[in-house]
């Protein structure tokens, strides 16, 4: 069996995206808006938090798979790619994490 990337959830987001289709849960996210698909991705990370606390690890995979999904779809939601936080990703290690995180301009 092929491995599944990113790329490929991305990739199947993207064609849910444009399709006309009711049946797709994608679809229906995106609709919705970027502040709708915020939410949802809120409160995957917050039942992620809780997979990690109660130590159960099938449910810590079901829950880490929810937050990546509902994280692509956000991001679809304000057009930023996976390839464009993939960049940003690669540019934080040309250095320490430390050294990337003080070089951060400050608000």
């Amino acid at each position: 069996m092929a491995r599944f990337t990113l790329h490929d959830l991305a990739a199947t987001i993207d064609a849910r995206a444009a399709s006309g289709g009711e049946a797709s849960y994608t679809k229906k996210l995106l609709d919705k808006g970027a502040e709708h698909c915020a939410k949802k991705f809120g409160e995957e990370a917050v039942e992620l938090v809780i997979a990690t606390v109660e130590n159960d690890r099938g449910h810590l995979i079901a829950e880490a798979a929810d937050v990546l999904f509902h994280m692509l779809v956000l991001l679809k939601a304000r057009g930023v790619t996976l390839d464009e936080v993939e960049a940003a990703l690669g540019q934080r290690t040309s250095m320490s994490g430390l050294e990337e995180k003080a070089s951060r301009k400050r608000d």
